[in-house]
């Protein structure tokens, strides 16, 4: 019965989602009560969510500061430089553009966090697919699977778990599966390549030259003329070819209505609507506040400093010399501290990002409910039995292949801790029976991480459809099937080269 109830409340909860009948921050908190009452336990409901949000309370910190830190660096300009070099690179070229927002979305997961990874994305690109009038899920599901493949790295997460709870070196699991998971990043930048075509094809092609602002300019006659179908109407229409280096942002809003200020980059709601599925924003809305190059935040004297203090973060959180929560809340004090000595300015910084803050967090104690539920009242631990009894005793040689499928779908409905304290360690007495050893069983576990960091239960995606104004039900329907590829990709790489 728990078992029935379990799917059936993650189905409803997904539909809900994606039909846009219910926000994710309601669904993740009424769905789960209701179904707590009918399971009969509607007595402990209380005890399953303060459960659920002492669990994730750290969580919910860490994403608290690490905004307010991340928002800070971008408002004093310390990631200006690549912005500029994105920029450069993408050449107002929607293949490059789709490309770019994989290369950066790699390069900055290497530091083990996704909040940071799609922090930094979204406030270097955002602006960019606003001005070109691209699909924002492309984006963040591009910068999801991304993120997902590198998530793998030892000090990411789901190796160091893999590793725990089998007793394992996490470098006996990661390296070996090295191989498997630059296949899986090539697929991605395949996939980002892919998507970029079809964007190009969706608005034409658009060129940059030295001006320096994003304008337009009709195609003189002897030039060829680029057609392309717009607005998902298949109309055949000339296409303005755009003259632009650096794409600057349209003209800054004042400071009191929230523009100016450098952060994260925010819009009208009533011009960032996206159609579901693949259309970015209507032709003619070109209204965005990006990172204004002249705003009065930027400290360019203490450039090297601030450098100096995110790179040793960096090295700090991977060392893990202290709890990530603590060495971001230092960090967050730090910063505004050193660039905004006056507590007007530090006050006006923390307000300005204190929208992020309140939706992230929010949606993370909303999601301490679901997964207090799910937890308290046994529903996930039927689900991981039931699964597991159900594999037939043919596949039991094949449990490395087994563990590498249900990786897929179970790290998307479950929590990486439940996923690798719980059902790992059963996967893998399974697969001794059969003569499979645990390094191949932990290497396989890793598999459908980049689903996994598109789940519902995962903090930072809110971060990354929260920045970029999409909704999480487009944002799956776009990114669940493209993140599942990824991971068959993954998965046939690792039985290929024989890691698994």
């Amino acid at each position: 019965m728990l078992t029935v109830l379990g799917f059936v409340m993650i189905a409803t909860f997904l539909v809900l989602i994606m039909t846009k009948k219910m926000s994710p921050m309601a669904a993740l908190i009424l769905i789960p009560a209701l179904f707590c009452v009918l399971v009969g336990q509607g007595a402990h409901l209380g005890a399953y969510v303060l459960k659920g949000v002492g669990d994730l309370a750290p969580t919910a910190a860490m994403l608290m500061f690490a905004i307010i830190y991340f928002g800070v660096m971008i408002d004093v300009g310390l990631f200006d430089p690549v912005v500029r070099g994105i920029l450069r690179f993408c050449k107002a070229d929607p293949v490059r553009v789709v490309v770019g927002t994989a290369l950066l979305a790699a390069i900055v997961s290497l530091d083990g966090d996704g909040s940071t990874t799609f922090m930094i994305t979204v406030s270097a690109l955002y602006p960019l697919y606003r001005r070109l009038k691209m699909s924002l899920v492309v984006m963040t599901g591009v910068a999801a699977t991304a993120n997902g493949v590198m998530n793998t790295v030892p000090w990411g997460g789901p190796t160091a778990r893999a590793a725990t709870a089998l007793k394992l070196d996490a470098g006996d699991i990661f390296v070996p599966m090295v191989p498997a998971l630059a296949t899986g990043l090539v697929a991605v930048f395949l996939l980002a390549y892919v998507l970029g075509r079809r964007e190009r094809k969706r608005l034409g092609l658009l060129t940059l030259d030295d001006a320096g602002t994003a304008t337009g300019r009709a195609v003189p006659a002897g030039e060829p003329v680029l057609a392309a179908a717009t607005g998902g109407f298949g109309a055949r229409v000339r296409t303005t070819v755009l003259r632009t280096a650096a794409l600057r942002t349209a003209k800054a809003r004042p400071a009191a209505a929230g523009g100016g200020n450098g952060g994260p980059v925010s819009a009208d709601p009533a011009t960032t609507d996206t159609a579901p599925g693949t259309d970015g924003p209507a032709p003619g809305t070109d209204d965005f506040q990006g990172l204004d190059p002249h705003r009065a935040t930027l400290r360019p004297k203490l450039y090297w400093f601030n450098a100096a203090l995110t790179v040793a973060l960096l090295v700090l959180l991977v060392l893990q010399t202290l709890p990530i929560p603590v060495l971001f809340l230092l960090g967050a004090a730090t910063a505004l501290t050193v660039n905004f000595p006056r507590m007007t300015d530090q006050k006006a910084r923390i307000a300005a990002h204190a929208e992020n803050v309140l939706n992230v967090s929010g949606m993370v104690f909303a999601a301490a409910v679901f997964t207090g539920v799910l937890t308290g009242t046994g529903m996930v631990a039927h689900m991981a039995r039931w699964l597991v009894d159900g594999i037939p005793d043919a596949l039991g040689p094949h449990m490395g292949v087994v563990t590498g499928v249900l990786s897929i779908p179970l790290t998307y409905f479950m929590s990486n801790d439940g996923f690798y304290f719980g059902i790992v360690p059963i996967l893998a007495e399974a697969g001794a029976a059969h003569g499979v050893g645990a390094l191949e069983i932990a290497r396989a576990s890793l598999v459908g991480q980049a689903l996994h960091m598109s789940s519902p239960l995962v903090p930072a995606v809110y971060v990354l459809v929260g920045m970029a104004k999409v909704e999480f039900g487009d944002h799956t329907r776009f990114t669940v099937k493209w993140a599942v590829l990824t991971s068959l990709v993954v998965l046939a790489a690792g039985l290929l080269y024989g890691i698994i």
